[in-house]
């Protein structure tokens, strides 16, 4: 079975992203990052809210690096990329690009872990997540 291709999300720089130069903050790709994410998880069916309410499963990002390897500027119109890159009972980990047109701005490795209960310690990731994951051979 052929892995889909990874998610890709459309966004264009605003003036709060940008530095006094107009290139994009460093921190703002976190957002950018996240955005994606959380979109990536809309398209496939699920919402924050709904899998905090059906399963009581928050996410939690444990580590992220992020290689930042061109500037991006104001206005630009950007394609954020989310691919799960493979998971394991607590934990998914995403392999993430932001391209301007052909040009990859940066990429970002993250592992988010579920979380449940008010300790939030570590709990197993929904089954039907899970498959979404297994989709893209992760």
């Amino acid at each position: 079975m052929n892995a889909p291709p990874p998610f890709s999300f459309s966004m264009r720089v605003y003036y709060e992203d940008t530095d006094a130069a107009g290139v994009v903050y460093h921190a703002s790709y976190v957002r950018f990052f996240e955005r994606a994410r959380t979109e990536f998880l809309r398209q496939a069916g699920f919402s924050h809210q709904q899998i905090r309410e059906q399963w009581q499963v928050l996410f939690a990002v444990r580590t992220m690096k992020v290689e930042y390897l061109r500037p991006a500027m104001l206005d630009d119109m950007l394609q954020i990329e989310v691919r799960p890159a493979g998971h394991g009972r607590v934990y998914v980990d995403f392999a993430q690009t932001a391209r301007r047109e052909d040009d990859i701005i940066a990429t970002a490795t993250v592992r988010v872990v579920c979380v449940g209960g008010e300790p939030f310690r570590a709990v197993s990731l929904p089954s039907p997540l899970a498959d979404i994951m297994n989709s893209y051979g992760g």
